[in-house]
């Protein structure tokens, strides 16, 4: 199969599988004219990486799910491992989108949004930063 092949199959752009290629992740065959020539096994990793990208795994990550999915005597104990930190991760990014959220929609209900200069949303951006993870209700 050539790039195009693979990328319609994969669901991946083409760039996209260059760049897997140019850091090792997938190394399909050359032909003679030097073009790339994907096996159905470099197919089943790219749509492998695929669906690891979709879930929010990050590259390093994809990398060693290859390698321990290509380890026939691997323990699944790894695998189990590397996806709850993955998911505590999410979890943590969830509680700071909330927090943030939170935030937000407090200094809009504060914001008289009229004709007036004074704004509680500005005067906030104002302040010195915050130590991560506290409540940013001041206004």
């Amino acid at each position: 199969m050539n790039i195009g092949d693979v990328a319609e199959r994969s669901g991946l752009p083409a760039k996209t599988i260059r760049f897997y290629e140019d850091i090792g992740l997938v190394k399909p065959m050359r032909a003679a004219n030097g073009y790339r020539s994907f096996r159905d096994s470099d197919l089943h990793k790219l749509a492998f990486l695929g669906r690891a990208r979709t879930l929010g795994f990050s590259i390093e990550e994809c990398r060693l799910l290859l390698e321990l999915y290509e380890d026939k005597g691997r323990e699944s104990a790894q695998v189990k491992a590397l996806a709850e930190d993955h998911l505590k991760a999410i979890d943590d990014k969830i509680a700071q989108l909330r927090s943030m959220r939170a935030t937000l929609a407090h200094l809009v209900q504060c914001c008289a949004g009229d004709d007036r200069p004074d704004c509680p949303i500005l005067d906030d951006l104002a302040q010195p930063s915050q130590a991560p993870g506290r409540d940013a209700h001041r206004a």
